[in-house]
């Protein structure tokens, strides 16, 4: 499965503990400095996408003021391929940085 930005950041979310969708949604904010802000239908799209692919899965469910609050955590599989989205995304980064260093920036002389 290809990792989006958001999907990798949902990923992410869930590499520390288990999150509630709520949960789910603070932390991508945070991790992405407020630009990324997930709404519910993107959000529970992505994670039954993350669990059909096996990357998370459901951890247990809570009743918070009456409301159920589904929780998700990262598996061994969503492990790897964060581990690996991450050091590709590393390279890809280490190789901009070595071309745009060598690049004058466009209108300065």
């Amino acid at each position: 499965m290809r990792l989006t930005e958001q999907a990798y950041l949902v990923l992410l979310a869930l590499a520390d503990e288990p999150r509630h969708g709520y949960g789910v949604v603070q932390e991508v904010r945070a991790l992405s400095g407020g630009a990324v802000r997930l709404g519910a239908g993107t959000l529970y799209g992505i994670l039954d996408r993350l669990v059909s692919a096996g990357y998370a899965e459901g951890s247990g469910e809570v009743v918070v003021d009456g409301r159920l609050r589904r929780y998700y955590r990262l598996t061994p599989t969503g492990h790897d391929a964060l581990t690996a989205e991450t050091a590709r995304l590393a390279a890809l980064a280490r190789r901009a940085d070595r071309l745009l260093g060598g690049v004058p920036r466009p209108g300065i002389a």
